[in-house]
């Protein structure tokens, strides 16, 4: 329940920005889950914290976004497109796969189907494939389920990195629809044995 008000949130969001250790940090970040409050100013920098040079304050950060959702999803996307930085991005696209909210299918689809090589950014379009299923597998609208669906076939029979190839498969047994068991009934022709391994297992 949210006891504070936006004196104390600027409190908070202040200690937040500028906390001089990773422990200030993770107290601000903690008491503003706490406290529920979906404020701009908190929102905002939160997202400020997926930058912070500490994993932890980074991972924590992206715990509160989650949290804070759906409020924080709108923010999240905007901030995708504002930045240039791989490693923000990268972060952003984890708390949105992890909430999970349609509003955010365009982004992660337009990750899914970026080509990129280093393992990094290719971490980023697995966490992405497997943010559509989530969102593919609670939509009860058949049209952004069907199109998901299509984006992770595409992903399972085309990509080169057998990891996303893996996430594709894992998602679309998950939307567990007609159109996504046909799918998985279409890679049958699969090279890698990890990968078809897993497509057997979600067709039996």
């Amino acid at each position: 329940m949210n006891t504070l008000n936006s004196q104390d949130i600027e409190l908070l969001v202040s200690q937040l920005n500028s906390a001089a250790t990773p422990e200030d940090a993770s107290t601000a970040i903690a008491l503003i889950i706490c406290s529920g409050n979906s404020e701009v100013a908190a929102i905002n920098a939160l997202i400020a914290a997926l930058s912070h040079h500490h994993p932890e304050i980074k991972v924590a950060a992206v715990k509160a976004l989650v949290e804070l959702a759906s409020n924080s999803v709108e923010p999240l996307i905007a901030a995708f497109y504002a930045s240039t930085d791989q490693g923000l991005q990268a972060y952003i696209i984890q708390a949105l796969a992890q909430i999970g909210d349609k509003r955010a299918t365009d982004v992660l689809v337009e990750v899914l189907g970026t080509s990129v090589a280093n393992h990094c950014q290719g971490n980023v379009r697995r966490i992405a494939a497997r943010g559509l299923g989530h969102i593919g597998s609670h939509s009860r609208n058949p049209e952004i389920s069907d199109s998901i669906v299509k984006k992770l076939t595409w992903a399972l029979v085309s990509c080169e990195d057998w990891g996303l190839r893996y996430a594709a498969a894992v998602s679309l047994e998950e939307i567990d629809t007609p159109l996504s068991i046909a799918a998985l009934q279409t890679a049958s022709q699969e090279p890698d044995k990890v990968v078809l391994s897993r497509i057997a297992r979600a067709l039996h």
